[in-house]
């Protein structure tokens, strides 16, 4: 991978969680939306019910009036079934780091892609497809450590990938944007 390669994985930025993530924050930086992945970003993949400080934070983002879509490659039932304790949109099978989930994103919500930040926990899906579609990315620290199976593959080329990041730019986790 030569040095311009690594751009398209650079996050724009990188926070612990995304309920780090204040409404003042993404508005700040002129953010009407948000989306994001679901497995080990929003919820720990191997369990759906969410932290307390999740329900919290999408709480205060509804009452901001700050759409949440979720846009995951997973099918519609695996989805649709995770989400329904939130209340919130999704994209399934969003074939990230196509941009063909963001696009659907942009169009559900009648939103520029300058007006949406994704929020994600996979370089290689989440951050590159973002950047392919001109949206402002937050990598985050995923849930668990553990990954279900397909992910596996992914995170084994993200650590080389990281490693050539850290070496150009400064990769430090921060606590907001």
């Amino acid at each position: 991978m030569d040095k311009t390669m690594v751009e398209k994985y650079k996050p724009t930025f990188l926070v612990e969680a995304v309920y780090q993530l204040t409404p003042e924050m993404l508005k700040k930086h002129g953010f009407k939306a948000v989306l994001t992945d679901l497995d080990n970003t929003l919820i720990a993949w191997n369990n759906p019910l969410g932290t307390p400080e999740l329900h919290t934070w999408l709480e205060e983002l509804k009452q901001a009036e700050i759409p949440v879509v979720v846009i995951s490659n997973n099918s519609h039932k695996r989805i649709e079934k995770a989400v329904a304790p939130f209340g919130i949109q999704f994209v399934s099978r969003a074939m990230k780091p196509m941009i063909k989930g963001f696009r659907e994103a942009e169009k559900l919500l009648n939103l520029k892609p300058s007006e949406l930040v994704m929020l994600g926990d996979q370089l290689m899906t989440d951050i590159c497809g973002s950047n392919r579609a001109g949206i402002a990315s937050v990598l985050v620290k995923p849930v668990v450590q553990s990954d279900s199976f397909a992910t596996k593959f992914n995170r084994m080329r993200e650590r080389r990938v990281w490693k050539k990041l850290e070496k150009k730019y400064d990769m430090t986790f921060q606590e907001g944007i």
